[in-house]
Parts: structure tokens; sequence; C-alpha cells
């Protein structure tokens, strides 16, 4: 594999417009590492909470991501976060942290204590032997990987979104979720220039990905 065949992908979008679903089905089909950042923000978050820390009280905050290290467990395509070597579970999707993860993730100290972090998985996706990358988040393609080779922006109406969300058993206030995440000070929830915008409100999940897939398996096929 030569450098020129190592494919970068920042997928970006509020919830449940079709992220994870999407780059899932774009990390099998072309051998990509997926890492889905909301589920590192939430692994924070559930252990800030476990250590019973306010995001509201900065000096707590900051003594707590002091203590914490941050590493990477790849299992199958996907890297899961490694926090003082335990990788979290179930706890991350909990209701307690679906109500305070978006706070969490507007504290400047935390998203900066991750912001090397999550730029490292494309190293750590090189060093496992993938083809590329595809990060999902809110500030991938603005912020974390902004000169990645291919920037999608997802999104879709509210009540296609909110009914995507009961139907996976998440218990979110979409709304309030797109409010905070696009008003915080520190990378917003935005759609990054240039990037290609798709609304899956209407398309299915498979005429997403083709979407997707088409100028990506024109990037790989060529010479």
């Amino acid at each position: 594999m030569s450098s020129n065949d190592f494919i970068i992908i920042a997928i970006d979008g509020g919830a449940a417009s079709g992220k994870s679903s999407t780059a899932r089905a774009l990390s099998e089909r072309f051998h990509l590492l997926h890492v889905d950042t909301g589920s590192f923000y939430r692994a924070v978050t559930a252990e800030l909470l476990c250590r019973h820390v306010n995001h509201a009280d900065l000096p707590a905050v900051r003594a707590a991501l002091a203590a914490l290290q941050f590493g990477t467990r790849v299992a199958g395509r996907f890297a899961g976060m490694e926090i003082n070597g335990r990788v979290a579970g179930d706890e991350i999707r909990s209701k307690e942290v679906n109500e305070h993860v978006s706070f969490f993730a507007a504290v400047p100290e935390l998203r900066q204590a991750l912001l090397a972090y999550q730029r490292g998985q494309v190293e750590v996706a090189r060093r496992h032997g993938f083809r590329g990358l595809v990060m999902e988040g809110r500030d991938i393609g603005s912020v974390i990987l902004p000169d990645a080779d291919f920037r999608f922006f997802l999104h879709a109406e509210p009540m296609e979104r909110a009914r995507r969300r009961v139907a996976q058993g998440q218990q979110d206030t979409i709304h309030e979720r797109d409010r905070l995440d696009s008003s915080r000070k520190t990378s917003p929830l935005t759609c990054p220039p240039g990037a290609i915008v798709i609304d899956s409100t209407r398309l299915t999940l498979e005429e997403v990905v083709a979407t997707m897939a088409a100028p990506i398996a024109a990037r790989l096929a060529a010479p």
C-alpha cells in the first residue's frame, strides 16, 4: 500500500443524522478504522460522572482530566477508547450520560485534552494495517481533521431524527442537543466549508452510503 492509498474520511452531523451507520458501512466496504468521537466524549463523561465531577466546576474538571490516561483498543474495525486501561461499556449510552455529555463536551479544557488523542487515531489506523480511517463527530471536518480526503456533513429533519433515536432506544432531546452542540464557543457543530452535504431524511441507508462511496471508490481506483 502506498501512502497515496491511505484515505481519511470525516463525517459530521447532529444526533441521529446517520453518522454511525454510514461510518460503519464505509469502514466495512473500504477496510477503514471506524472512529466514533461521540463515544470518546461519552466515555469521558461517564468517567467524570463516576468521579462526581460537575461540568461547571472547571478546577475539578481539570484535576480529573489530569488523572486520566487515554489509549485505544481496536476491536475488529472499531477504535474503542481506553481510560486508564479500561474500555467503557454500555454505561456510555445511559440516560445520565445522555443528559450530561453535551455539557461536558462544551468545556474547552476537555475538548483540548482530546484533540491530540483524536488526531492520533490516524496513526492507530496505519499501525493496524487499515486502508484508511473514517471518523465521525461534530467537528471532525472543521477542527480535528480539516485536511481529510473526504468531508461529509449529514443532516435530517428533526422529526425523523427523533424517530430514529427512539428506534435506537436512546433518550435524547434532539432540539436541546442541537442547541448545545451548535452554540458552544469551542468547536461548535457546523458544516465544514467544502463538505459534501447529504440530507438523509428520505434516503435509505444504502442510498446515503452509495452517495458517499462513489467519490471514495473513484479516488481509490485512480492510477
